[in-house]
């Protein structure tokens, strides 16, 4: 992933913000400032014409949801030694051949997009991989467009990957290789809903099974 495309400064991680505010995403822009654009327009020219409000209703609609979408909560930090990277539905624990555990959240496109670390630790590698873009709950989606995440954390290197879906075709990393990071602080952005699928290190036993809502940020992943 070139450099070119991300930002040059790391973001603020949890501790010490403001609980229980909320803010739109990183990397929304180029989505929702046409679009709110567009309705803001159109609401005007309905002064001149109630033609006009067979676009600004539908407009003012969509901008409000994508204000949804892309919200961004504060969040207090959980306890773990690894806590979940996303908000959604675990869809899948698999024993993987080296003796990792690999756990996949499905986001829906009512979850909150906004990626998160999963340990404090340092980024070693933030790669994109090129693929197609089935639906996320499809067992093909392994091979969709996505981007591979590897810490370097206290428990060993940690590989979480962002997996784009048939409506979300953009992933928006954040932060770069060689950058620090504290759990909890948001990396990325799918926009709309995908899946995140984080590699529990050998011996390490998964706290939550298939079907438990997580929150990014907060749910412990990792047995006590």
């Amino acid at each position: 992933m070139s450099n070119e495309s991300l930002p040059r400064g790391p973001e603020s991680g949890i501790a010490g913000s403001a609980r229980g505010r909320v803010r739109l995403a990183r990397g929304v822009s180029p989505w929702l400032a046409p679009t709110a654009a567009a309705a803001a327009v159109t609401a005007v020219l309905t002064r001149r014409s109630p033609r006009w409000a067979l676009a600004a209703a539908p407009l003012a609609a969509l901008t409000g949801g994508m204000l949804w979408f892309f919200r961004d909560p504060e969040r207090a930090l959980g306890e773990g030694r690894l806590i979940s990277p996303a908000d959604g539905v675990v869809q899948s624990i698999d024993p993987w051949p080296d003796g990792r555990t690999r756990v996949a959240i499905f986001m829906s496109p009512l979850n909150v997009h906004v990626n998160r670390a999963p340990a404090d630790g340092m980024i070693t590698s933030v790669e994109h991989v090129p693929g197609g873009f089935v639906p996320a709950f499809n067992k093909d989606s392994d091979k969709n467009e996505r981007v591979v995440w590897h810490f370097d954390t206290a428990l060993g290197d940690i590989e979480m990957v962002q997996i784009a879906g048939a409506v979300a075709r953009r992933i928006v990393p954040y932060l770069f290789a060689g950058a620090k990071v504290a759990q909890g602080e948001r990396v990325g952005l799918i926009r709309f809903g995908s899946r995140v699928d984080l590699y529990l290190p050998e011996g390490i036993r998964p706290a939550v099974t298939v079907g438990t809502r997580t929150v990014a940020g907060v749910t412990r992943l990792d047995h006590v």
